[in-house]
């Protein structure tokens, strides 16, 4: 081995090492499986210590009653609409965001798949030494050679390939017979490939970048669905907050009237006209009202805590100390819907129904590419090369410049596959699919129809419970007043108008309810027929988080309609 050997195949290993971290490129170690997790981080679960400090019991003096409790005392408020939660919804809900990135990556797939036929620069260098023994004066035992190739490699959407190339070569040999010592090459070739079944037309090899496309599209319907659902649940949000705190306010007159029962039994007691039992009655009625108020307080914070989450407004955390104030009101009434219609109309602008479209557009394009792809390959390859020899680089190119010597080469290439019974079986699976997508296609249009339909029904029945409700709610205001004067002339007992009390509040309640799923019945049809409530169009475009101008979702000129 001489010392120009011994150098390079040094400089190999040496590079071999660096290019390995200096470890053993044969063995696997521990930074090959990347960071490591701690083991009690996955594996060890440790129990909830509560060690808040317990508060004092405060027992209540003989003859005290207690005071419902007001935790949203002395909190600032903060008045919004149903306008006003939608759009907060459309600009800084987070489940949006997130949604809104997902046509920005299918945007970059279909860039990627229109990269496939971008032209490739290729070069290569290649340094030979050759030191062999050899069995006739006619070769050279030492040979060293430089090889260089340059050229351009371009895809063709047909399937086939087009490749430029400029090899170069230089070789200096011990073969006493060579005419050219050294001798240069220089040739200029240019190739062309070209299947003529598998893979051959421009449909086959654009399927990827089709369907890249197709998903894209899939990507933005979904992404609508995101926004009309997004904007559906912060409009239930809103109304479910709304009941929940018109029903405090139910609660609270509740309590107020079990007090003026309770003292008006107190009275009658003083006076003698009743016994002492009818103080008890409603002093237990109070301490019932109590907790309602309760349950109904921390009902309030529940539906403000989530519609906070739905809107994200900056400066409105969860546990920031702002009660919300619903100031849009219902505005209930009685419809005359065209169900035919309205059922025509969720099935044309549902995105879900866009989204089988565009899915069945990709399952036609697979069954022809799995076709494609169970045909037979046959190919041909044709290459045309001017050659130039001489005793120096410009020798070389002169002589390629003349194109005095020049040749060409046609190939032919064929392979048919015995059975092919895969192949056959991807085109199978392929229209199987589609026919499965066919039947969901039926499916879903029957689902789309049966929720128009139902949303219509349960508003056409929220009018009706709401005038129910609202008669009932009226008669037992009178019913409970009726009770009182009762009780005032010593014909009914407490019991008898805390009953009175507790059937007023539950028509109240059930009117709230009544009026409440009313409007959560509109969101829910403008939801099935693929819209939204209110005047205003919203138009979105994609979120790109790697640009912080990248524009979201807006509605524009919202005219506050419910």
């Amino acid at each position: 081995m001489n010392k120009l050997t011994w150098a390079v195949t040094t400089a190999v290993v040496a590079a071999t090492a660096a290019l390995s971290g200096c470890n053993n490129p044969f063995r696997t170690i521990p930074a090959d499986y990347g960071p490591e997790i701690p083991r009690n981080l996955v594996r060890n679960i440790e129990p909830l210590e509560i060690n808040a400090q317990r508060l004092p019991e405060a027992p209540l003096a003989e003859g005290e009653r207690p005071e419902p409790p007001n935790p949203f005392e002395g909190l600032a408020t903060m008045p919004v609409t149903i306008e006003q939660i939608r759009a907060w919804t459309l600009e800084n809900n987070l489940d949006l965001r997130v949604a809104l990135i997902d046509p920005a990556i299918a945007n970059e797939n279909v860039s990627a798949e229109e990269a496939r036929w971008e032209a490739v620069f290729f070069a290569n260098l290649q340094f030979t030494n050759l030191d062999q023994p050899t069995a006739t004066s006619l070769v050279g035992s030492q040979v060293d050679q430089i090889n260089a190739d340059l050229g351009v490699r371009i895809p063709l959407r047909t399937g086939g390939e087009v490749t430029v190339r400029l090899p170069f070569d230089k070789t200096e040999t011990n073969n006493q017979f060579s005419t050219l010592n050294p001798s240069f090459t220089a040739d200029a070739a240019i190739s062309i490939s070209q299947p003529l079944l598998r893979g051959a037309g421009r449909r086959a090899n654009t399927y990827q970048l089709r369907v890249a496309a197709l998903n894209e599209g899939i990507s933005e319907a979904r992404t609508k669905l995101e926004i009309i659902r997004q904007v559906a649940t912060s409009d239930r949000a809103y109304w479910r907050l709304y009941a929940a705190r018109q029903a405090l306010l139910v609660t609270q007159q509740q309590y107020e009237l079990a007090m003026a029962q309770l003292e008006r039994a107190e009275r009658r007691v003083r006076a003698g006209d009743v016994a002492e039992i009818e103080v008890l009655r409603a002093e237990e009625g109070l301490a019932q009202r109590l907790e309602a108020i309760i349950v109904a307080q921390n009902e309030v914070r529940l539906r403000q805590r989530e519609l906070k989450r739905l809107i994200h407004l900056p400066g409105l955390n969860l546990d920031t100390p702002i009660m919300l104030e619903t100031e849009s009101l219902p505005d209930p009434g009685q419809y005359g819907f065209e169900a035919d219609e309205l059922v025509t109309q969720g099935i044309a602008n549902r995105m879900e129904m866009l989204e089988l479209e565009l899915q069945l557009a990709i399952d036609e394009s697979t069954i022809a590419f799995e076709r494609n792809r169970a045909l037979p390959l046959f190919s041909v390859d044709y290459t045309y090369r001017l050659n130039g020899l001489g005793s120096s680089t410009s020798a070389a190119l002169d002589q390629l410049r003349t194109a005095e010597f020049d040749d060409w080469i046609l190939g032919l290439t064929a392979e048919i596959p015995i059975g092919n019974m895969a192949a056959k079986s991807r085109v199978q699976q392929a229209i199987l699919v589609r026919l499965q997508r066919l039947a969901t296609v039926d499916a879903r249009e029957l689902a789309i129809t049966q929720e128009v339909l139902d949303a219509i029904d349960n508003i056409d029945s929220g009018w009706q419970r709401i005038m129910a409700a609202s008669q009932s709610a009226l008669l037992a205001a009178r019913t409970l007043e009726a009770e009182q004067r009762q009780f005032d002339v010593g014909r009914s007992t407490s019991n008898d108008v805390l009953e009175a009390a507790t059937r007023l509040a539950d028509a109240q309640l059930s009117e709230i309810r009544a009026i409440v799923e009313y409007e959560v019945g509109k969101v829910d049809l403008a939801f099935a027929t693929g819209t939204m409530l209110g005047a205003a169009r919203v138009d979105w475009q994609p979120l790109d988080p790697r640009d912080d101008k990248s524009p979201g979702p807006m509605a524009y000129g919202d005219s506050g309609a419910n």
